[in-house]
């Protein structure tokens, strides 16, 4: 919450830039010390605003504010570092939402594991007009995440992600396993 800062002076001092007539009065003086207070933080602010819209230098509060602003899907409850890199990777999230590449990411960045993807589609082509389809008649997809401790996954999270960041069309299916489960890729 951005809110006054004790002890913060201003670097721009409205004392200072009174007219000659108010710089000897007292009271004028004091008012716009008084003001000066109350404007040093939006000062600070506006002087390093750049650095408010990179989520790897703003203040934590102001990067979940960024979050709402670019769609950046969280809960609330990831720690500081997810919610930074989701907060950056948020628009490309948005562009690659629906293919793999993006199912991909959006699980490596919420579970820092790459996830197994197959599903039932396919490209082809054919000179020849009324080729077969490739991939199987009806659509599917399965994420598997191989992970040390399957019991330690929130499985509710990860449903949720996948159902966000897969093709809308597609009915889907999610499965955690250890790593020594079979199937495993070498």
């Amino acid at each position: 919450m951005r809110g006054a800062l004790p002890g913060l002076t201003s670097p721009h001092p409205l004392g200072e830039r009174l007219p000659a007539v108010y710089a000897d009065d007292e009271f004028g003086q004091r008012f716009s010390s008084g003001l000066d207070t109350v404007f040093a933080p939006l000062l600070t602010v506006l002087d390093c605003l750049p650095a408010y819209f990179d989520p790897l230098l703003a203040p934590v509060d102001f990067v979940d504010w960024l979050g709402l602003w670019v769609g950046a899907e969280l809960d609330g409850d990831e720690d500081e570092a997810v919610r930074r890199a989701a907060v950056a990777a948020a628009g490309l999230l948005h562009r690659s939402r629906g293919t793999p590449r993006g199912l991909r990411m959006a699980i490596r960045l919420m579970f820092g594991v790459d996830p197994e993807i197959t599903e039932s589609g396919g490209a082809i082509w054919s000179a020849a007009p009324l080729g077969p389809f490739p991939g199987d008649p009806s659509p599917w997809l399965r994420v598997t995440l191989r992970v040390p401790d399957p019991d330690a996954v929130d499985r509710q999270r990860l449903d949720a992600v996948v159902a966000g960041a897969r093709p809308a069309h597609i009915p889907y299916s999610v499965e955690v396993s250890g790593l020594d489960s079979p199937g495993t890729r070498s």
